[in-house]
């Protein structure tokens, strides 16, 4: 997907990385198999969660709604792209 077509901030709101977490936590609580080898000290849900979406294998879609009630789908993957090359920028 195309940065200029992409619909609000280039990056994850608060509100859609704390819902990725949060439901991705729940799966894992509830015995999802965890997609990453977490170090041993690790054994919460939720922290496992997090340390997934910082690493960014989750196969995630985030929805966003536009101005005429269509939605936008983009992928977990592209934003922490986009996210990441912003922050690059910003070093520079």
């Amino acid at each position: 997907m195309e940065t200029s077509s992409l619909i609000g901030p280039p990056r994850l709101t608060r509100f859609e990385k704390a819902r990725i977490v949060g439901a991705r936590a729940l799966q894992i609580a509830l015995g999802a198999p965890v997609l990453i080898t977490p170090p041993p000290n690790i054994t919460r849900p939720t922290e496992i969660a997090m340390l997934e979406f910082e690493k960014g294998i989750l196969p995630i879609t985030i929805r966003r709604k536009l101005p005429d009630g269509t939605y936008a789908y983009i992928s977990l993957q592209t934003l922490l792209k986009l996210e990441k090359e912003a922050k690059k920028r910003k070093r520079i």
